[in-house]
């Protein structure tokens, strides 16, 4: 039984079929559950779209509401269900250790955390051999913070402006977006240095980034020198000089900026930061959270992409398919320096926690969805370029794998931010052609793709005509 989509907007687009069906949906009426919503849950969580959606069950790469409806899903729950929704194997393997064990904490052995450690810790390279598992990825930052400074015995670590690395009293020092900052004391020895983004910072130019669509920004670099590169170094060092001590605890990047609108720097910049944050005791610390489990298609971790090994990395998000799970992996020797005292989580590595996390890194492998996301990513990467040639709105698109951007402007020439009404108008087109896409950036002027590695090449043909309508629709109500 193929459902209709009941489509506000007149579209070509033709939703790729699904043979799945959902199952009817019991609960409460929609206006209860908004009811219940204002009255009973914080309102700091805010919600997408002018009528929420209410949605009741996921398959892979779909979504379905109360009604039935289906979508698209290329937010994938903001970059974590990195297999698929409700994915078979993982599933099993989940209902499976929920009759066995659900607890012991770590004062125990159970078999799924060393299975676990063995499997994940194998996937990178050395010295990155221990594993210290947490809950979220605020958590894991947090405590990737704690050892860098507890093993350098300094205490400054330095963030990219533009960053986001959790929202905890201690990460909200490293996170650098205004609309997370609360008006409280936070971010004592944290300092932000200027974000190398080569379409929105002050240089930039066509080869600066690792992805397959380029800036339309136009440079004069020959071959293997990057212009952009050298003053954005030059703008690291000044940091270095002026607004942190001659030693520190380290430096913390995503090797693609997730929250920010997959922002990419020039392809060495990474490389030399690193070296320059050893040269002063510092340790050097890769956010995977949104970039780690072969997302970005070439390689199974961002780091690589940048030729770097960091001294510690944390993950989290699509590491447990939307299983609140994270971790912190790092050498031996800093592993110890959180060993002279006692450091405890009641539920990181647990039974149920590990056995998702290898059921999660068997799929990616059974499945292929590294390649996949290289495959589809870089296809969608191409078409949505298209887009940009046609319209003027769309400034760039960016990105690598299945980790993609498309920065929305006023013009190409100006880089001005599209206002927030233009923009919430083409978005809430996508969902009602049955579309859902995520937003970043400062002005929240990125639309942010970064779907289940699951999906297809007829799915991105899709998503791409129906963007296309939103934005053809668009340009009629400005006109």
């Amino acid at each position: 039984r193929q459902q209709k989509w009941k489509s506000s907007v007149s579209t070509r687009a033709k939703m790729p079929p699904c043979d799945f069906v959902p199952e009817k949906y019991e609960s409460y009426p929609y206006e209860r559950m908004q009811k219940i919503r204002e009255q009973n849950i914080s309102p700091s969580l805010r919600m997408y779209y002018k009528k929420p959606l209410l949605l009741h069950q996921g398959h892979m790469q779909w979504l379905f509401d109360y009604e039935g409806q289906r979508y698209l899903d290329l937010f994938a729950g903001i970059v974590t269900v990195s297999v698929g929704h409700c994915h078979p194997k993982v599933t099993i393997a989940t209902q499976k250790q929920l009759a066995r064990l659900w607890h012991t904490t770590n004062i125990y052995m159970h078999p799924s955390i060393q299975e676990y450690a063995e499997k994940l810790t194998s996937l990178l390279p050395d010295p990155l051999k221990v594993v210290y598992l947490t809950n979220s990825g605020s958590e894991a930052n947090d405590l990737a913070m704690f050892m860098a400074r507890l093993y350098t015995r300094n205490f400054d670590i330095i963030s990219f402006r533009g960053a986001y690395h959790g929202g905890s009293p201690y990460t909200l020092g490293l996170t650098s977006i205004g609309l997370y900052k609360h008006g409280l004391a936070n971010g004592f020895g944290c300092s932000t240095t200027m974000l190398p983004d080569v379409f929105r910072g002050p240089w930039g130019g066509s080869h600066c980034r690792d992805s397959p669509v380029q800036t339309v920004r136009k440079c004069s670099c020959s071959e293997g020198e990057c212009h952009a590169n050298d003053q954005y170094i030059e703008q690291f060092k000044d940091t270095l000089n002026t607004s942190v001590p001659k030693t520190i605890a380290g430096f913390i990047a995503e090797p693609i900026q997730g929250v920010n609108g997959a922002v990419q720097y020039p392809r060495s910049f990474l490389k030399e930061a690193y070296q320059l944050v050893r040269e002063r005791g510092g340790v050097c610390i890769s956010d995977e959270v949104q970039t780690g489990f072969g997302r970005t298609g070439s390689h199974f971790w961002g780091f690589q992409t940048h030729d770097v090994v960091p001294d510690i990395v944390t993950l989290a998000k699509g590491i447990g398919n939307g299983f609140p799970m994270a971790a912190v992996v790092t050498t031996k020797e800093i592993a110890s320096s959180l060993a002279q005292n006692l450091h405890f989580n009641t539920f990181g590595g647990s039974p149920l926690a590990c056995v998702v996390g290898a059921a999660v890194l068997d799929a990616i492998e059974e499945d292929g969805l590294q390649k996949n996301s290289e495959d589809v990513g870089t296809y969608m990467l191409l078409e949505l370029a298209k887009l940009r040639d046609k319209f003027e709105i769309i400034g760039d698109v960016r990105g690598k794998g299945l980790m993609i951007g498309v920065e929305m402007v006023t013009d190409k020439d100006s880089r001005h931010p599209l206002p927030a009404e233009e923009i919430n108008r083409i978005w809430e087109d996508c969902k009602d052609m049955g579309v859902l896409i995520g937003r970043g950036g400062l002005y929240s002027q990125t639309f942010r793709i970064k779907p289940p590695m699951c999906i297809t090449k007829k799915d991105v043909d899709f998503a791409v005509e129906v963007l296309h309508s939103a934005l053809q629709r668009h340009m009629e109500r400005a006109a």
